[in-house]
């Protein structure tokens, strides 16, 4: 099923499907930025998706936006994970930072189709910290799954998962593009 409201991006429902996520602060404000916020919006995502019986497969959480890939149970969950996840941590940023509101801008969802696109999506969201010049190196940062991934697979499986699908270099989210957040 696809909702749209005028002030929202399209969103598909699916049941058992995988989903990548990314959600954005309003004005591109790095409310992100403090580990203490991080560690909480992390903590809400994970609680949250468990709740609902949705997988978290990968994440990075930057300072002023996050991406996830998982799968879902029930896709029409989506908004509600999102709406709690979104007013949970906002009332925390609020409080550390004084931020006026909105907090969150919105969010935006993409089920990729087949394992090209996984693995792009993915590629995309491990890369995500040296694209924005957060580090040059994927080990320097901590937020997010690549040092977990890479302890589990090995760099030979990641050499070569980003050698297969190299298409993450290029890739715009047109889901979020028309989006001036």
């Amino acid at each position: 099923m696809l909702t749209r409201s005028p002030y929202t991006p399209p969103h598909l429902f699916l049941d058992n499907m995988p989903y990548f996520i990314t959600g954005a602060i309003y004005q591109k404000r790095p409310l992100l930025a403090q580990s203490r916020v991080k560690e909480t919006l992390l903590e809400l995502i994970h609680e949250t998706l468990a709740k609902y019986q949705w997988e978290l497969h990968h994440w990075v959480i930057l300072d002023n936006h996050y991406h996830w890939l998982g799968q879902s149970y029930i896709g029409k969950n989506l908004s509600k994970i999102i709406q709690y996840i979104h007013s949970r941590s906002a009332m925390l940023m609020s409080s550390l930072t004084q931020a006026e509101k909105p907090i969150w801008w919105n969010y935006w969802d993409y089920c990729p189709r087949n394992e090209t696109d996984y693995f792009t999506r993915l590629n995309y969201l491990l890369n995500n910290p040296v694209k924005h010049g957060y580090v040059d190196n994927l080990h320097d940062y901590t937020w997010s799954t690549f040092p977990s991934l890479f302890a589990e697979v090995g760099r030979d499986a990641l050499v070569q998962q980003f050698k297969t699908y190299p298409n993450y270099k290029n890739l715009s989210l047109s889901e979020a593009n028309n989006d001036d957040f």
